[in-house]
């Protein structure tokens, strides 16, 4: 909670609030012998009746040391004997200051003089009074406004000077708002001075400065608005509020709130309503969970509460939700954000469900502008994107505050009928489309320019954990028996359709988003047509294959493995289709998934290739269709283009380990004596042999050593002889007579070596059918591997050994 001692100078702990570390306040601060010499020299003013240079320089002097400066009575008398001199010609700059010095004595004297009190009000009202406009300048008045305020608030002030003082307040608002509105940097000051008069005031002038508070900037000549003016009014009015209940004044919180919630004048600034409001309400969430709730709380909680429901269903009305083009609604719409995020609880109402998506999509994370501008930029166009605008961005307030944001939308969304929780889902899914089309575009056309791309997926990784955080809330509260079977598949698969589109963003592994794709894929397993939806919504190959249209790629060459936002995308597929491929049709697996499984099994990045892999693992391996017949026709037909495809990649791209795992399935659940898995085989041995040829003229010492040796050639090899006890036994004889065509033709360690792998791999085995046939072909190898002794020690004669015909392929069928 706000405490009012929390700081000495209001003005100090609301700059600390507004998420900015700007301060008007000067850093540096002078010696105690130039603070000593400084009231010297103002002694000797008052004294000579003459105000020179050298004194405006001490008032300097001594306010660059604010923070640590003590004024006694003594020197505030001297103050104030200077303003109410009439010999002494003061130049219109020293007002501020000496306004400034009298404030920090009414802030830092515990126990002020009560006559030296109450002779500064008269000096003020003389001073501030209509023959005196020529000194109103804007720095005068707000320097007044925080001195009125802070002086209204000291105990010793009799009842009649402190309507004195709140009269001056009031009235420098109503004549001077333009004066107020020209020194931006005194906003600061000049709430600081509206938050001591609201907490000293009674009734009759709550409203009066409430007016002043939330009409300032409605008016022509008032300040810009900005977020940061929302933050310190939200917390200003946290200061008040805080002040009333730890002092249990009930009325005056009914007035506050009363004066909040019934505000409807035109030229009232609705960010300021709305962020006075939930000033009170994060006062009151904070009080009630300190159990030091008070008695008027649920009154005015819900009034408040209807005041800012009314701002956001009018904002609403207005905009439709896209405040981008319009500076004071954007202002707005952010402020109901931050005001939401920091206030704590608020009953769920439509408006500020709607409100704070389109503050999420617009203004915390606008990516669709940023996109939109990029391309500008890349074609030279002044209103394109730049750097330090995306910098500023991410240093804002609002961005910094974008996990609370989405953490009371979510809250919002919980307790939201169904209705508008499907408006809202329609808006963050869409938005998850967008993104993906705005990004893969831009990081193709922003090659070179690293640091604008850079910056502009920070802003996307944040998006992507907005995205999953509400992901989660939806499957939780969406994926139970409350709903038809149907209506949690379609949402399910729309969450995995927007997590594909987010996937190229997130950088680390997050529970939320493991426990959602889990809890979202079960609801999908369960329903085919939830799967075939999932699947058709993958980019089809005719997609993936040429460049995004955009006026912004010109002839800029494009390179579909080049394309890293697509590739998480497709990867996102690849692992996800695996877990529902029971489900998914072999028609749609033919038209949909094989022509990309193929695409990315040549994709350079081998995670990707291997997630391809594993998809047609899992096919291979499915069981259940209702044409069982057409499947399992498919799968030999996907075997003769996936070995193809393999192969004329390896070792360059295809990985060993999908590759093995891919041929190890289909010789396990193809049909006993597929024409397939005979294919397979005979397309391996010739690999093996071109490989072992190429391998054998570059490294004549590649056989000496086979464990951990990661030679391309052996690793075939190795799947051949794992195939020995792995293929039905109509493929056996045929894979048996190929390898030993290949082993024969080995240099002699490569035999030795290859025939030992044989050899325990026979020993080891307990299949009584296959073993005995294998122990009779390991005896037949080893005696035609043992004839080529001799040839092995003259290259020239080898080659003439292996394919002399003792050797022929029909001498090897007939010993084996």
């Amino acid at each position: 909670m706000a405490k009012q001692s929390q700081s000495l100078f209001l003005e100090e702990w609301l700059r600390s609030n507004n998420g900015s570390s700007s301060s008007s306040n000067p850093s540096s601060s002078s010696s105690a012998r130039a603070i000593i010499q400084a009231w010297a020299e103002l002694r000797d003013s008052l004294q000579l009746q003459t105000f020179k240079p050298n004194h405006l320089q001490s008032l300097q002097t001594l306010l660059s040391s604010q923070t640590f400066l003590h004024v006694a009575d003594p020197q505030a008398k001297l103050l104030i004997s200077i303003l109410s001199s009439p010999n002494l010609s003061l130049p219109p700059q020293s007002y501020p200051l000496f306004l400034r010095l009298l404030y920090v004595w009414v802030r830092k004297s515990s126990k002020p003089s009560s006559s030296l009190i109450h002779s500064a009000v008269p000096v003020l009202s003389r001073l501030l009074s209509t023959q005196f406009d020529a000194l109103k300048t804007s720095s005068v008045v707000c320097e007044a406004v925080l001195l009125l305020g802070a002086l209204s608030l000291v105990p010793v002030l009799s009842e009649s000077s402190k309507r004195v003082c709140l009269e001056l307040f009031c009235g420098l608002f109503e004549e001077n708002y333009q004066a107020i509105g020209s020194c931006e940097g005194l906003v600061p000051e000049v709430l600081a001075g509206i938050g001591y008069a609201l907490s000293s005031s009674e009734s009759v002038y709550f409203a009066r400065i409430l007016n002043s508070l939330f009409g300032i900037w409605g008016k022509e000549g008032g300040p810009c608005g900005r977020v940061s003016h929302g933050l310190m009014i939200l917390h200003l009015i946290e200061w008040v509020a805080s002040g009333f209940a730890n002092s249990r004044s009930v009325n005056k919180i009914e007035f506050l709130c009363r004066g909040i919630s019934e505000t409807s004048k035109p030229n009232y600034a609705p960010f300021a309503v709305v962020m006075a409001a939930t000033g009170v309400l994060r006062t009151f969430n904070r009080s009630v969970s300190s159990s030091k709730s008070l008695e008027i709380y649920p009154q005015v909680r819900i009034s408040l509460e209807k005041r800012i429901e009314a701002v956001a269903r009018d904002l609403m009305s207005k905009t439709g939700g896209n405040s981008s083009n319009d500076p004071e609604n954007s202002l707005l719409l952010q402020c109901i954000s931050l005001g939401l995020a920091r206030s704590g609880p608020v009953s769920s109402c439509a408006p500020l469900l709607k409100c704070l998506a389109s503050a999420l999509l617009f203004e915390i994370f606008p990516l669709r502008l940023f996109y939109a501008r990029a391309v500008e930029y890349t074609l030279g166009n002044s209103a394109g994107l730049g750097l330090n605008e995306i910098k500023e961005h991410l240093d804002s307030v609002l961005f910094k505050e974008a996990g609370a944001i989405t953490s009371a939308f979510c809250n919002q969304y919980v307790s939201a009928d169904e209705e508008n929780k499907g408006v809202v889902e329609n808006f963050i899914w869409g938005y998850c489309q967008d993104i993906y089309s705005g990004h893969r575009q831009v990081s193709f056309i922003l090659k070179g320019v690293e640091d604008l791309l850079r910056d502009l997926e920070k802003v996307a990784e944040n998006a992507f954990l907005m995205v999953v955080v509400f992901a989660s809330a939806v499957a939780k509260h969406r994926l139970n028996s409350k709903f038809s079977q149907e209506t949690q598949s379609e949402i399910s698969v729309r969450i995995l359709v927007s997590f594909s589109c987010v996937e190229y963003f997130r950088r680390i592994r997050l529970p939320e988003y493991t426990d959602a794709i889990r809890g979202v894929i079960v609801s999908v397993q369960e329903n085919e047509s939830a799967c075939v939806s999932f699947v058709e919504s993958m980019p089809s190959y005719v997609d993936l294959a040429k460049p995004q249209d955009s006026s912004g790629l010109g002839k800029m060459k494009y390179t579909w493995s080049k394309d890293d936002v697509q590739t998480a995308r497709i990867l996102f597929y690849l692992r996800v289709i695996p877990t529902c491929i029971e489900r998914v049709p072999g028609p749609v697996f033919k038209k949909v998934v094989a022509p990309t499984m193929f695409l990315y099994m040549g994709h350079p990045n081998g995670k990707v290739a291997r997630a391809s892999h594993s998809v047609f693992v899992a096919f291979i391996s499915s069981v259940k269709d209702s044409n069982q017949d057409d499947r399992e026709l498919l799968k030999e037909q996907l075997v003769f283009y996936y070995i193809q495809r393999a192969l004329e990649a390896y070792p360059g791209i295809t990985p060993f380990e999908g590759m093995a795992s891919g041929v190890a399935a289909l010789v396990r659940y193809l049909p006993a004596g597929s024409p397939a898995i005979f294919y397979c085989i005979h397309s391996l041995v010739e690999k093996a042999n071109r490989l072992c040829s190429e391998a054998k003229t570059q490294d004549a010492d590649m056989w000496k050593n086979w464990q951990g040796d990661s030679e391309s050639s052996k690793k075939v090899i190795e799947l051949l002889l794992r195939l020995i006890s792995l293929v039905d036994i109509q493929v056996l004889p045929s894979l048996m007579k190929l390898l030993a065509q290949l082993i024969v033709q080995l240099p002699k360690d490569g035999q030795n070596i290859v025939l030992d792998e044989i050899y325990s791999l026979v020993a080891d085995s307990d299949d009584v059918t296959r073993k005995p046939t294998l122990v009779s072909w390991l005896q037949s190898l080893s005696y035609l591997c043992s004839q080529t002794t001799e040839g092995e020690k003259n290259e020239g004669n080898a080659a003439a050994a292996w394919s002399s015909d003792t050797l022929s392929l029909n001498r090897i069928s007939a010993r084996l």
